[in-house]
């Protein structure tokens, strides 16, 4: 009896370790597939947030493809204001003005427009009416300031307006002299760290809207009053030329190497004398108006009958300053117009005999070259440069090419065969004792 309870107590606790194991087994089963269902639902919330950010990617593409075509749109706005913007440049421009200055028988002109100014010329040696005029018009600064050539009626006051007016630089076409007028200026320019450039015919500036083309010279031989700065300013449709003392040679030069010569206003060249201003020229430039700057009796007859004659032919509008004082031509780039100070009827010069006291000192550094010549130097008549000759009382820029024209001499005397030079003149030569005939 025992052995059987024992035996059925032992196959009852066989039994139920069985069931226990299998308990357990079943229960880490169901751990298991509890582990799957997380695992599952992990995997499941990862393809749904993987899908929401394919969701959101596509989204953002769409975002972005909208944004850069409202960006595209926004630019090409922008590109038409900017069109827009462009198109309104057409308008007139500044009002720019340019005053052909009263200086008697020498050159001077002011360019100014906006914050810019610009000198062409300074006028007579002997004289501060261009330093005066610039302070009439409040003129405290100039960008540019041309020389045109280095005679004493054209860079006379250039030393005095370096030293009152803040000048930008200075342009000279590199022929020098030795007149006192010349080394005065170039200390001005050293002394005042002032720029210097000496342009060459096909350079071009510009100053905000207008721009200047250098027309002569391409190149320098000592020759000053030939080889003149010319400059051709244009402003919008509205032009300018200027040539200083240049001559018909140096005109056909520029015809010749094609230069845009047109314009609507001329500076008559040397004064209005006939060494300047050619038929051809004139064609080529075209001017409605023509303006001369010269002294009232003057000593050589400017304007020339010849050019007066010439530019009527033409029909070209003529201003001189020694009928019409100052003159100031106005243009906003589109049209212009001209004002003076006189009124009068522009007539051909005539030769003076004795000229004017003012006239003779303003050609002729004959004061200040007493002064400033030291003992013993004196100018060879027979050797001396058109600059240098310009230093004997009475021989200004046209008489000192008649005196190298008519070389040689055998004495000091024999400047009485130049135009203009009598007893009296010579009386007043010999008296200042600078000219010579060298050994």
């Amino acid at each position: 009896m025992k052995k059987q309870l024992s035996l059925l107590l032992s196959i009852f606790l066989f039994v139920f370790s069985a069931c226990g194991t299998n308990g357990t087994e079943t229960s880490g089963t169901e751990q298991n597939t509890s582990g799957n269902g997380q695992e599952d639902s992990e995997v499941s919330e990862y393809g749904q947030e993987k899908q929401e950010k394919e969701q959101a990617e596509a989204s953002g593409s769409l975002n972005r493809a909208e944004a850069d075509k409202s960006g595209a749109e926004e630019i090409s706005e922008e590109r038409e204001e900017t069109a827009v913007t462009d198109n309104s440049l057409d308008e007139p421009l500044p009002e720019l003005k340019v005053h052909y200055i009263d200086v008697g028988q020498a050159d001077a002109a002011l360019v100014e427009f906006g914050v810019y100014a610009m000198l062409i010329d300074a006028g007579n040696w002997n004289s501060s009416n261009v330093v005066n005029y610039l302070a009439a018009q409040d003129i405290q600064q100039l960008d540019i300031v041309v020389g045109t050539h280095p005679d004493a009626d054209h860079i006379g006051q250039l030393d005095k307006v370096i030293e009152q007016v803040d000048v930008g630089e200075v342009w000279m076409s590199g022929n020098a002299s030795t007149s006192q007028t010349f080394q005065r200026v170039m200390e001005a320019i050293e002394a005042n760290g002032v720029d210097y450039d000496e342009p060459r015919a096909g350079d071009v500036y510009d100053i905000g809207q207008l721009t200047i083309d250098v027309l002569y010279p391409s190149a320098i031989s000592g020759n000053a009053n030939q080889e003149s700065i010319s400059l051709k300013l244009t402003y919008g449709d509205i032009a300018f030329v200027f040539t200083g003392d240049a001559e018909t040679v140096q005109e056909q030069e520029m015809i010749n190497r094609g230069a845009g010569l047109d314009a609507d206003i001329l500076q008559l060249g040397h004064h209005g004398s006939s060494t300047s201003t050619s038929k051809a020229f004139l064609e080529k430039v075209s001017p409605a108006v023509a303006i001369y700057s010269s002294g009232t009796d003057n000593q050589y007859g400017h304007p020339h009958e010849e050019v007066i004659n010439r530019l009527n032919a033409y029909g070209t509008e003529i201003y001189g300053t020694t009928i019409h004082g100052t003159i100031i031509v106005t243009t906003d780039g589109v049209a212009y117009q001209v004002t003076t100070k006189e009124d009068g009827n522009i007539t051909p010069g005539s030769e003076s005999k004795s000229g004017t006291e003012n006239e003779d000192a303003a050609n002729n550094e004959s004061t200040d070259t007493k002064q400033e010549t030291s003992a013993g130097q004196c100018v060879n008549i027979n050797e001396a440069n058109v600059e240098e000759v310009q230093e004997i009382k009475h021989i200004g820029p046209e008489r000192a090419q008649d005196l190298i024209d008519l070389r040689p001499y055998q004495s000091v005397d024999d400047l009485t065969k130049i135009k203009g030079i009598g007893p009296s003149r010579m009386d007043d030569i010999h008296a200042q004792g600078i000219a010579c005939i060298g050994e």
